[in-house]
């Protein structure tokens, strides 16, 4: 097929990916408002590192592992376009809107990034910055590009002939009959990376004195500055994800705006009725909560059904992150109740609410559809689990048994920002000299 440059969709999609990677900073902000003052540059530091390692990586070979030529269903072929060698516009994962190869390559970069980053969010003020890097980009090359592949390359969890829709209720020219849907990565991103984090607090452990002291945010207009900067970068993410400035992103631009509205005023409401206060913590982490659920159902919903989808994530996801205390594990900044949760609430209620076909839709009429695509997101959301679970538990371990991952408990207790970065993002004046804030 012969490529035809779209410049008003090539403006689009380099406008998206500016915004999918202002949302890393944003994240760093809002990580960074949620511990404590001696740790911040370390926790922002670690989204920062994120995008370096990845950056470089992703052009590299991630790229080519995400989209290259299908090997097995399950990743590509690295070498194909290995340092976007012999990539031209034709190969293009845009070409049909006539975005060039280049611009398709930046935009899903970013995502490969915030991805990473997210993960930090389960392991602040403990561990080495040098083993976060180190897992960074081995966690990005055997959980996310498979997973890249698998989900929007043509692999197992596609709507390919060959994926596991397909084997379940069968195919039609070529295409699943019930074809799995994420439109912008609630299996790649966000059940992924909720996962990994998981994961990472139970092999890495908790900080010191979790469950027996309070780990208070030490700067919330941080969090709320964090918060609104993602929204703003999640335009990007989910309407620019139709591929086009078209009236798919449009859908997807109001799908996010009123899910996410609803996800905060649901986690306020619930934190009102549990705790008797709607806080300025639960807005900034309630409207994370509605972005990650819409996510992967951003084109795939009507208005309403994502007001619905929004204020059940809401809810689900301030309940959610209470598990931490009943089970025992540090997930620190919520990456486990927000993000695992978020992501896979939004995945497995396209099977209730996709206007195409769902439970409640058929052939985009109110009413009683079918089952077999909710069986489908289940599907794809467990697969999702098990790839990261056990990708990552193989790296974490790793890293364990030769590098490390925690600093000293003397660092820990005396604040990671100085010790490692040999910098601390507070001063007081006091007695006429400048004193370090180490507390």
């Amino acid at each position: 097929m012969e490529f035809v440059l779209d410049t008003g969709n090539t403006a689009w999609l380099l406008t998206s990916a500016s915004l999918v990677l202002l949302m890393t900073p944003g994240l760093a902000f809002f990580y960074g408002g949620m511990v404590r003052s001696k740790s911040v540059l370390n926790i922002m530091m670690m989204s920062f590192g994120a995008i370096g390692v990845v950056g470089i990586v992703y052009v590299l070979w991630g790229y080519s592992m995400s989209f290259g030529s299908d090997v097995g269903g399950i990743i590509g072929n690295p070498f194909d376009h290995f340092g976007l060698a012999s990539l031209t516009d034709a190969d293009s994962i845009l070409a049909a809107t006539g975005v060039p190869a280049l611009v398709g390559v930046a935009f899903q970069a970013t995502f490969a990034i915030i991805t990473v980053a997210l993960i930090s969010g389960s392991l602040p003020e403990r561990v080495k910055f040098g083993s976060w890097l180190v897992f960074s980009a081995f966690w990005v090359t055997f959980s996310y590009f498979p997973l890249a592949h698998m989900v929007w390359g043509g692999g197992l969890l596609s709507g390919s002939e060959d994926g596991l829709a397909a084997k379940i209720f069968g195919v039609t020219d070529g295409v699943a009959n019930i074809a799995p849907i994420d439109f912008a990565g609630g299996t790649v991103v966000h059940i992924n990376a909720g996962v990994a984090g998981l994961v990472l607090a139970l092999i890495i452990g908790k900080r010191k004195g979790f469950g027996k002291e309070p780990f208070r945010p030490h700067n919330l207009p941080f969090v709320m500055l964090g918060a609104a900067l993602l929204w703003f970068g999640w335009f990007g993410f989910n309407a620019g994800s139709a591929g086009a400035a078209n009236e798919v992103a449009g859908l997807a631009w109001v799908n996010t705006t009123v899910a996410t509205c609803a996800a905060m005023l649901g986690w306020l409401l619930t934190e009102k009725l549990r705790d008797g206060h709607a806080t300025s913590l639960g807005a900034a982490s309630g409207v994370v909560a509605g972005l990650v659920a819409i996510t992967p159902a951003a084109g795939a919903l009507n208005p309403v059904g994502s007001i619905f989808l929004g204020l059940i994530a809401g809810v689900l996801c301030a309940l959610a992150v209470g598990l931490k205390f009943k089970f025992g594990y540090d997930d620190s900044l919520d990456v486990v109740g927000v993000h695992l949760v978020g992501g896979l609430t939004g995945t497995v209620l396209i099977g209730f609410f996709s206007t195409a076909n769902s439970v409640f839709f058929k052939d985009g009429q109110f009413g009683f559809g079918s089952i077999k695509p909710l069986v489908i997101q289940i599907v794809i959301a467990v697969v999702a689990v098990l790839v990261s679970a056990i990708v990552t538990t193989v790296i974490g371990l790793a890293i364990k048994a030769t590098i490390g991952w925690r600093v000293s408990e003397e660092v820990e207790v005396n604040g990671i920002d100085l010790a490692v970065h040999g910098e601390s993002a507070y001063e007081t004046v006091s007695a006429g000299r400048v004193v370090t804030e180490v507390k």
